[in-house]
C-alpha cells in the first residue's frame, strides 16, 4: 500500500530524508521573516499582569498554549488539510472562528500571507499559490508539496512556535539566553507529545482551548504598554 500523509516513511532512503529535513529547517527557521518576532500570542498581557515573571512561569504559559490552541487548533487544522478531511478554503473559515481574540487571528493571517509571499523565493519547489489565509495552513501545504510526512510537518511547526515563543520572553520577560534554552530542552517531550496528538485527535476537539488564555489575548489591545502586536 502507498504511504498515507500520517506516515512517517521511516524506511526512505537518505537522500529523501535529508531533502525532507533540509526542507523543514528553512520553513522552521526562527530567522524566517514572517513577523512572528511581533506577535506573544498573549503572553504579554501575563507579563503586564506579573502572572508570568520568570522561567518557571514562561515554560507553565508555554505547555498551556502548546497543549490547548497550537495542538488542537492549528496542528490539528493542519492535519485535516493533509489528510483532506477538510479542504484549506473550509479550514480557514473555520480557523476565523476558533481564534477568538482579533489580535491573534490578524497575526494568523499576517504571518500566513508573509509566508506566501516568501515561498517563491525561499522554497521554489513548493510551486505557485494559491495558498490559504492562515499561518498554519500555509506551512502545511508548502510541506505537503514537498512530499514532507506529515508527522515531521507537525513536529516542526510546534516546535518553531515555541522556539519564536521562547525568544520572544528572551527579550520581554527578560530572560537569559541560557534560561531560555533550558526552557526549550525542557519542552521538548512535550513537543513531540503534543505533535503525535494532534494526529490522533479527533475532529470535534477543533478549537480546544483555554479560557484564560482567550481572555488574557483579547485584553492584549487594551494594554496601555505593549512590545508586541498581539
Amino acid at each position: 500500500m502507498p504511504p498515507t500523509p500520517t506516515d512517517a516513511h521511516p524506511g526512505q532512503a537518505p537522500a529523501a530524508l535529508a531533502g525532507h529535513l533540509a526542507v523543514l529547517l528553512q520553513l522552521g527557521d526562527s530567522a524566517l521573516p514572517t513577523g512572528a518576532f511581533s506577535h506573544s500570542f498573549g503572553l504579554e498581557s501575563y507579563l503586564a499582569a506579573g502572572t508570568v515573571a520568570d522561567e518557571a512561569g514562561v515554560q507553565a504559559w508555554l505547555l498551556a498554549y502548546l497543549d490547548t490552541q497550537l495542538c488542537c487548533t492549528d496542528a490539528l487544522a493542519m492535519r485535516m488539510a493533509a489528510t483532506g478531511e477538510r479542504d484549506t478554503g473550509e479550514l480557514d473559515v473555520m480557523l476565523d472562528a476558533a481564534v477568538v481574540a482579533a489580535q491573534v487571528r490578524s497575526a494568523s493571517r499576517k504571518m500566513g500571507a508573509q509566508l506566501a509571499r516568501l515561498l517563491p523565493a525561499a522554497l521554489p519547489e513548493a510551486g505557485p499559490g494559491p495558498w490559504p489565509a492562515h499561518y498554519c495552513l500555509v506551512f502545511a501545504a508548502a510541506a505537503a508539496r514537498c512530499a514532507v510526512p506529515l508527522p515531521l510537518v507537525l513536529h516542526t511547526y510546534l516546535a518553531g512556535a515555541v522556539t519564536a515563543l521562547v525568544q520572544n520572553a528572551v527579550r520581554a520577560v527578560p530572560l537569559g539566553q541560557v534560561a531560555g534554552q533550558r526552557v526549550l530542552g525542557r519542552l521538548r517531550p512535550a513537543v513531540a507529545a503534543a505533535a503525535a496528538r494532534a494526529l490522533q485527535l479527533p475532529a470535534e476537539e477543533f478549537g480546544a482551548a483555554a479560557p484564560g488564555l482567550e481572555v488574557a489575548q483579547m485584553r492584549h489591545e487594551h494594554l496601555r504598554a505593549r512590545m508586541f502586536m498581539s
